[in-house]
């Protein structure tokens, strides 16, 4: 099925691009979510209006990305706390969520839970060096250090 993307799907395209991809992907995940419409011939005229105005945005975006890579690198270390067992492991593992949350604590920016790329699961105390995509071309690395919560 052909179909042209409203939103940025992570391995398949940005907004605006048209693909094709397999009936029941577009119909029962990426149509309800409201990420991609059916192309057709009118649908295809609205890609230009669309990609015209994603290049406007991202031009700001990117601005704004240089900021917010500025503030993260002026915060230096975020500390976490979590749970750990007599032996020193963690029960579970740090997410992302909990870093965004730790960065917000610490007085950095809000940023979207699915812009942190763990590399991994963080299942350890110690430091640990976490990327964060703020824009295709900007990225910033943040070093979360993972302490032991006092019982």
């Amino acid at each position: 099925m052909k179909i042209i993307l409203t939103a940025d799907v992570t391995g398949l395209g940005e907004s605006g691009d048209i693909v094709e991809v397999k009936d029941g992907y577009a119909r029962n995940l990426l149509l309800p979510r409201g990420l991609a419409i059916v192309a057709t011939k009118g649908a295809q005229k609205q890609v230009e209006t669309i990609r015209r105005t994603q290049e406007a945005r991202r031009v700001r975006n990117l601005e704004h990305a240089h900021e917010l890579k500025q503030q993260l690198q002026g915060l230096g270390g975020v500390t976490l706390t979590a749970k750990v067992s007599k032996q020193g492991k963690l029960f579970g593992s740090i997410t992302s969520a909990d870093i965004v949350a730790a960065v917000r604590k610490a007085g950095g920016p809000n940023l979207d839970k699915r812009s942190v790329d763990l590399r991994g699961h963080i299942k350890s105390l110690g430091r640990h060096v976490v990327d964060v995509r703020l824009h295709p071309d900007v990225k910033a690395s943040v070093s979360v250090q993972v302490a032991a919560a006092a019982n």
